[in-house]
């Protein structure tokens, strides 16, 4: 069996990479969008866990704050099948185009058609290796052993069936992992993904899990991807306790920079995985001298219910 190194599961996170020493072994495709021209964006993610003989897979497309399309199916059979050179799901098509630069993601079914391309604009990062403590991290040992991510322009159309056609050309992100994805063993975490319009974007995520806090942390700049070395969150929950009703980030990359946004939601979509569930959230988010993005705001959470963090 090929030695799983860090650089080996970064080079081909795309293809096939089984590990039959792990019984919760995942390989885990994400692509997320928000077009402010249309109000319109999507989730869509396709998990594969080898060893239990399962795929999960959900693609939640919204236009102003309300569903356009909801296909979610989280015990399906095992698909031996990758995004390198092509997969599909239960109506997800997911492909890669070029290699770890270019993506076709397509939903068809016989009333809603999305044809949308990825592509990156700077090359993708891993949140954990950046991080430098795989070892130590316990998100690497919960829920994944690389974590490459990327912000992307996002563009195609997607077809109602009611004719009407909305054409898409704003950004996104990308994710792809390999590694366990053990639940069981977080109590709650939160993220922030955004893509500001002067280039900037982060990666910020707090995990709380039964060996304590760990986080992925990285920012791109405009110019290159940078360590983050500290993060100050503060979530405002609605009466729920589950979804934000607002968000603020702090975030000091390796330079120094201060990084200060806040964030409220555009859409709502909860996912449930048995005794965990997530609350997707697409976000505006503004810095602090006003500058405006868009991106992923998101929670996760343990049942029996341990609590949101705060």
């Amino acid at each position: 069996m090929t030695t799983l190194t860090t650089e080996y599961l970064q080079e081909n996170c795309e293809r096939y990479i089984p590990n039959p020493d792990i019984p919760k072994w995942c390989q885990s495709f994400f692509f997320n969008f928000y077009d402010r021209a249309t109000k319109t964006g999507a989730f869509i993610r396709i998990g594969i866990m080898e060893n239990a003989g399962e795929t999960n897979c959900m693609a939640v497309f919204f236009r102003e704050g309300k569903p356009l399309f909801t296909r979610v199916n989280l015990n399906l059979p095992y698909t031996k099948e990758r995004m390198d050179p092509g997969m599909k799901v239960a109506g997800i098509t997911m492909q890669a185009i070029k290699s770890l630069q270019t993506s076709q993601v397509k939903v068809e079914t016989s009333d809603f058609l999305a044809d949308l391309e990825w592509d990156l604009l700077h090359p993708m990062a891993d949140s954990i290796a950046m991080e430098g403590d795989s070892e130590t991290n316990s998100i690497a040992r919960e829920l994944c052993y690389i974590h490459p991510e990327g912000f992307c322009r996002v563009k195609g159309k997607i077809t109602l069936r009611t004719g009407e056609v909305i054409q898409i050309d704003d950004k996104g992100f990308r994710d792809v992992s390999a590694g366990p994805r053990n639940w069981a063993g977080v109590q709650h975490y939160r993220l922030a993904w955004p893509i500001f319009d002067n280039g900037m974007a982060c990666v910020a995520v707090h995990a709380i899990t039964d060996e304590g806090s760990s986080y992925q942390k990285i920012l791109h700049d405009g110019e290159k991807w940078l360590r983050i070395d500290k993060v100050q969150e503060e979530i405002v929950y609605n009466d729920d306790e589950v979804s934000f009703k607002s968000v603020r980030w702090k975030v000091w990359d390796e330079t120094g920079r201060l990084w200060d946004f806040t964030g409220k939601p555009l859409f709502v979509w909860t996912t449930p995985f048995d005794t965990f569930m997530m609350v997707d959230q697409m976000m505006e988010y503004t810095l602090s001298d006003g500058t405006i993005g868009y991106g992923m705001g998101e929670g996760g959470f343990a049942f029996p219910w341990k609590g949101n963090g705060n």
